[in-house]
């Protein structure tokens, strides 16, 4: 049987190299797609929030998440939850954004519960507002849960922090 060799990164990893949407879908290779976020980069806490903040209120959670996942591999022990927690509810909007809601609900559960335990300190890391995080995500999932096809992510995104 012969197989078209798998795409690989400069690693050496498997990587597609299809262009992706701005919901992080494959598209037909020749086909223009959105840049992708970079992997592996080393961040401020600051500089991640405003650069996962920037991609959601564009439209962009699934590269939000990238941004988030980035936090979530490099940062330390203690607050890898967190970041965890908030790369989990970009993708759970992700997931309502391409109209999979089984898939969002999942995903906004398990980022709500990884960062609870953030909330329940006198002040959130950072500013994040995992409050508002939970009520956001509480509503995305009673949306969801109403039966709406898809969501805009541009129109849903939240607020990572207060003020």
């Amino acid at each position: 049987m012969n197989q078209t060799p798998r795409d690989r990164d400069a690693e050496g990893r498997a990587r597609s190299s299809r262009p992706r949407d701005g919901l992080g879908r494959p598209l037909p290779y020749g086909d223009t797609g959105v840049p992708r976020q970079p992997e592996g980069v080393v961040r401020t806490p600051q500089e991640t929030l405003a650069e996962a903040q920037r991609l959601l209120d564009a439209g962009m959670p699934f590269h939000a998440h990238e941004v988030l996942e980035d936090a979530w591999k490099s940062g330390p022990e203690e607050e890898r939850g967190l970041w965890r927690g908030l790369a989990q509810l970009a993708v759970g909007l992700t997931h309502a954004a391409r109209g999979n809601a089984a898939g969002g609900l999942a995903l906004l559960d398990r980022g709500t519960a990884s960062i609870a335990p953030y909330g329940a300190r006198s002040t959130a890391p950072y500013g994040i507002d995992v409050d508002g995080l939970a009520r956001w995500a509480d509503r995305l999932a009673a949306e969801l849960r109403r039966g709406t096809a898809a969501v805009s992510a541009a129109d849903q995104a939240p607020r990572l922090c207060s003020g």
